[in-house]
């Protein structure tokens, strides 16, 4: 047992004597206004380093993440079917594709879908 707690001592405190090394040794003392400023070929930027970024791509952009997830979630499902009980599958399975379903409906609706107003 005691053999145990030490493992544990010296997995816990061996990394964290290193990430405080790390830490303390990378801190800049110097913040430098050439190392701070934007770089563009040694020139100095003709405009400025935010471009404007659109919000319908955005949003489509996350309904995507979203959707790409529930595929992620729904593949297991197919397996666990051979081992479950049939019905709880469905309704577990059915009620997992309507709540998305539904968010998909509630962002048509707000019209976060279409790309040209």
């Amino acid at each position: 047992m005691m053999i145990m707690y030490t493992s544990i001592l010296v997995s816990f405190s061996i990394p964290m004597i290193i990430m405080l090394i790390a830490t303390m040794l990378s801190k800049k003392l110097i913040n430098d206004r050439e190392k701070s400023s934007p770089f563009e070929c040694g020139f100095d930027p003709k405009s400025s380093a935010r471009m404007p970024f659109s919000l319908q791509f955005f949003m489509i952009a996350v309904i995507f993440m979203i959707f790409d997830v529930e595929i992620a979630l729904i593949l297991p499902i197919v397996i666990i079917y051979k081992t479950s009980n049939i019905l709880l599958w469905t309704m577990s399975t059915m009620f997992f594709i309507m709540v998305l379903l539904g968010g998909l409906y509630y962002e048509w609706k707000q019209g976060a879908l279409q790309w040209a107003n």
